[in-house]
């Protein structure tokens, strides 16, 4: 079976397009981005005259070289010229992609009184005898700090806080679009974790909650735990907890298809940064017993000597079986593949032997441990972390 990834929303461009005013040439130009493997969206028109026509052709690709492969099929007929080529995804962070907006008009001097002096100060007395009324008069009960230090990006790595601003940028809107709650990006500076808590500790007084986001592990983990003793609010780590989350319910839904007990699973979990860690414990919290886990060393087992205090406890509390050796001797027959490590690290002979209807959430951003095109036909149940397109068969 010849499998073909579908063009997704994530690589479209915009092709500005000039080619002569006649019938045929605009079906030849969609004609060969269709034969190149792309998808055609809009066809809008920017300009037409007697003899030449210019278009905005929207188009899906599957990943960059693929769109340059396309603009490539256009350029090649004849008379026809690609003026200018527009990425919709990075038009769509141009400016950031979020933004701060009054919840009320100011229009008359009333409301500029009620909301600012000297109106405003009797509510800030109320405050200052009563600190818990912040909830209630201020934007503090909806409101939640995205903190990142950008050590952890998806799978990008250590790439930064300024890097890591579109992907915080990127939860802000998720919690305002999916729960109408107001986030807000904080990258810092710092690799600091007593710098990284005290600069949260400071912040805290505006925010609701404090949600922390991609930072590398074991740094996260101690961050956390400080941040809770020391705050009277919600702390929340995503790529622990909610990953986490998200993998059990996936988890559960998974076995009533397949037919299988939490309790007879053999689960591999690969990568044993925070989001393996908290995904292992809310597994075995849920009952299953068999977890291995993987690193970039192998198999993570008691008889290791590199293993920091969160692998340890990893390696105490997992592997049963006492297994050893790398990501193949783990795999073999295991029904659930958990990755949360590094693109094409599951090959389709690792997959072949898995266990029968083997599942495979292969959660690795923005390029999954195996693509789903080549899992398909070989694992019962596919995952990914991505919200892109799923492969097509021909």
């Amino acid at each position: 079976m010849d499998v073909e990834a579908i063009p997704s929303a994530s690589y479209s461009m915009t092709l500005r397009v000039e080619f002569p005013h006649r019938g045929e040439t605009l079906g030849a130009i969609l004609t060969a981005v269709g034969e190149a493997g792309g998808m055609v969206g809009a066809v809008d028109i920017v300009r037409m005259r007697d003899d030449r026509s210019i278009r905005d052709i929207t188009v899906n690709a599957s990943d960059s070289e693929h769109g340059r492969r396309i603009v490539e099929a256009v350029e090649a007929l004849p008379e026809t010229r690609v003026v200018n080529i527009s990425d919709r995804t990075f038009l769509m962070h141009l400016g950031g992609k979020i933004e701060v907006r009054s919840k009320m008009p100011v229009r008359t001097r009333d409301d500029l009184s009620m909301a600012y002096t000297p109106g405003v100060a009797r509510v800030c007395r109320a405050i200052a005898e009563e600190p818990e009324r912040a909830f209630n008069l201020t934007i503090k009960r909806n409101t939640v700090a995205v903190v990142s230090d950008g050590t952890a990006v998806l799978g990008l790595g250590d790439i930064g806080p300024r890097a890591a601003m579109p992907v915080m940028e990127g939860k802000a809107m998720l919690f305002k679009e999916f729960a109408d709650v107001d986030a807000f990006p904080l990258c810092l500076d710092t690799k600091d974790p007593d710098e990284i808590v005290e600069t949260v500790k400071r912040l805290a007084p505006g925010f609701g909650g404090i949600n922390l986001e991609d930072i590398s592990a074991p740094r996260c983990f101690e961050i956390e735990e400080r941040l809770k003793e020391e705050l009277d609010v919600p702390v929340f780590h995503d790529d622990q907890h909610g990953t986490a989350v998200v993998v059990l319910a996936a988890l559960i839904n998974s076995l009533k298809i397949i037919g299988k007990r939490m309790k007879d699973l053999k689960v591999v979990v690969n990568g044993v940064g925070a989001s393996g860690v908290a995904c292992a414990k809310i597994m075995l919290a849920a009952g299953v017993e068999n977890v291995v886990g993987c690193d970039s060393r192998g198999i993570v087992h008691r008889g290791r000597d590199d293993l920091n205090p969160s692998k340890a406890w990893f390696a105490e509390n997992t592997n049963p079986e006492g297994r050893t050796g790398g990501l193949a001797e783990a795999v073999r027959g295991a029904d659930l593949f958990l990755g949360l490590s590094a693109p094409k690290v599951l090959t389709l002979e690792l997959l072949k032997s898995m266990a029968d209807d083997p599942i495979v959430f292969a959660m690795a951003n923005p390029e999954p441990e195996i693509m789903p095109e080549i899992a398909m036909g070989h694992a019962r149940i596919i995952a990914t972390g991505r919200s892109g397109a799923w492969p097509r068969t021909t």
